[in-house]
């Protein structure tokens, strides 16, 4: 019987792509580092998402509706990129599906559709039994460390909120230290800058304010993912119906099916969502084994 790995890590993601947009750099980190277990939890298998290759157009939810276990694929690929190797789907694959957003507001932001699809993620009344499930996992793994988003989900997503309202129940009955993902303004707005730069961009620059952020003071953990760049890029190319990737040198600008440009950042940041410990390059800073 193995021994268990000192240092574990937990991250609970909505959708397969998230984890490597969000916090792809952190995992290949940490499952590169010795004595250290990454577990990720994908919540649906982003049955609703659009679809960029047109050689793969035909997946989507309006046609033959096979992208979920497309996607099953994709996120292997992006999860033996990032050097993980133990993935869970909550409930099991299909269990919830992805829950589909309305477009709300200024910029990417998001909101509930008016209607769900019976399995979606975000039905109010799955709750109790997403928690049951993560529970589950979190009793066998027995994180010292959990990450998922903030309470709006990032960017409003119905998922991404409903990810982290699981979560949250969750580490209450498994207690972890729980980071919540996020990006600051001036992290951002550096990287935007770097992209505004790039030649030939295929992509739009947003506008200001267009791409989510959080005020610089409220970012407790800041991880530099520099040395993780091939890795995070292979796992974004393994996820090639939802990310475009745009590379001149050593630029490279990604963008999801709405081809707003964004960076590739050299960092990822969090917030320590049980309390603020000293600004720190490491999740498991202060964390007894």
């Amino acid at each position: 019987m193995s021994a268990i790995p000192g240092r574990r890590l937990l991250l609970v993601h909505a959708h397969p792509d998230d984890e490597t947009l969000a916090t792809g750099g952190t995992m290949a980190h940490y499952a590169a580092q010795p004595d250290t277990s990454v577990t990720l939890v994908t919540c649906t298998l982003g049955e609703q998402g659009e679809v960029i290759p047109p050689a793969l157009a035909q997946l989507a939810p309006e046609h033959a509706d096979q992208l979920g276990g497309y996607r099953i694929g994709e996120l292997a690929a992006a999860c033996a990129a990032l050097g993980v190797t133990d993935h869970r789907f909550l409930g099991g694959a299909g269990r919830w599906r992805d829950s589909g957003m309305a477009l709300a507001g200024h910029g990417v932001r998001a909101a509930t559709p008016e209607v769900l699809h019976p399995r979606a993620l975000a039905r109010p009344e799955s709750f109790d039994e997403q928690v049951d499930a993560l529970v589950a996992v979190l009793e066998e793994v027995r994180p010292q460390v959990v990450v998922s988003y903030a309470s709006d989900g990032g960017y409003g997503h119905p998922d991404h909120v409903r990810a982290h309202e699981i979560t949250v129940a969750a580490v209450a009955r498994v207690p972890a230290r729980r980071y919540e993902c996020v990006i600051g303004r001036a992290t951002l707005d550096a990287g935007l800058a770097r992209v505004a730069g790039v030649a030939d961009l295929p992509f739009r620059v947003p506008a200001a304010d267009e791409l989510p952020s959080v005020p610089d003071a409220v970012v407790t953990t800041r991880i530099d993912v520099a040395a993780q760049r091939q890795r995070r890029i292979a796992a974004m190319r393994a996820h090639a119906t939802q990310i475009a990737l745009h590379e001149r040198g050593d630029d490279l600008v990604l963008a999801m099916s709405n081809l707003v440009a964004q960076p590739l950042l050299d960092v990822e940041e969090f917030v320590a969502a049980d309390g603020a410990p000293p600004p720190a390059a490491d999740l498991f800073a202060e964390v007894s084994r």
